[in-house]
Order: C-alpha cells, then structure tokens, then sequence
C-alpha cells in the first residue's frame, strides 16, 4: 500500500489489513485449516477447524516465538484432534469465547491484539483446560527435531560422543 491510500484508511480499515497481510489462518471449511501466507494446510476430523484455529492462536499466545512458523504450533495442538479431548476442547473454547465476549470481542480469535488475548488466557490459567493445553506444548512444540535449530540447540548429544567435541564452547549468547 503506498502513502496515499493509507491516508484515506480508517484506524479499522489498517488494522483488518495488517491483520490479513500478517497471515491470519483461515478456517477453509470441510475440515480444513490453512495458512494464506504459507504451504501448508491442517485437517481436522473430531474438533472443528475453529476449534483448532483457537488451540492454535492458545498456542502462539501461551509460547510466543515469531520465528517459529505456524504449521509447528499445529503440530503441537493436532493431538487434541481426538475423541478423547472433544468435550474438553468443545467446553473450553467455549468458556475462552465466552471470556472474549465479556471483554467486549466477538470471540478470542477475534482479539486482534495480543496483549487482549493474554489477559483472556490469564483469566483461564488455573482452569483444566488451559492447564492441559499448556503443558501438552511444552513437549508437543518443543521436541520436534523442526524446532531445534530455530533456538540454537543441536539435540542430544550422547550418540555422537557428547557436548566436548561439539560445539560445548561456542554458545554467544551467554
């Protein structure tokens, strides 16, 4: 957009486009989540796909990392396309949606700001359903092999002789 049609765009008209050219998922339908910005896609078989678009914003809200891609939260959240996690899914999005609307949203995912949907996820933190989702990413997001380099960390080190002749002194960061 050049200079002179942000000059004619209400504070509403920019943010809805900054939202969208940041690459909102998009819920496709037929069981389908995908990234417009992205090649990738998500199919979901018990939960609906607004259902898992929400655990995937939970998850970006919960462990913000922007250089970590989206289709890596999904991921992490797909298991919670199960029988099993239905109901608890179901309710909880529901009572976060619910939350959202309280505070003067239509719905968390409509909470362009995230500093909105922190406070939401902070007013469910003690909550069963929050509490599952958060420590399901630690190991869900964190122990994928696809995530590693991101952060620096060259995985398990024991099978090619350990830390001393790999890179045990070379962490700048500290």
């Amino acid at each position: 957009m050049t200079k002179h049609e942000l000059r004619g765009l209400t504070r509403r008209q920019l943010l809805s486009q900054g939202l969208a050219a940041a690459g909102a998922l998009a819920v496709t339908g037929a069981g389908f989540i995908a990234a417009p910005s992205a090649a990738w896609a998500m199919e979901v078989t018990v939960i609906t796909p607004e259902q898992m678009a929400t655990l995937l914003q939970m998850a970006r809200d919960i462990y913000p990392h922007d250089q970590v891609p989206d289709q890596l939260y999904a991921v992490a959240v797909k298991g919670y396309d199960a029988e099993d996690h239905k109901v608890m899914v179901a309710e909880g999005v529901a009572a976060l949606d619910a939350a959202a609307q309280a505070a003067g949203h239509a719905s968390y995912l409509a909470a362009g700001w995230e500093e909105d949907r922190v406070k939401l996820l902070q007013s469910m933190e003690t909550t069963p359903f929050f509490q599952t989702i958060r420590s399901g990413l630690v190991t869900g997001l964190y122990n994928q092999k696809e995530v590693w380099p991101i952060f620096g960390y060259q995985g398990e080190s024991f099978s090619q002789g350990g830390y001393i002749e790999r890179g045990f002194n070379d962490i700048d960061w500290l």
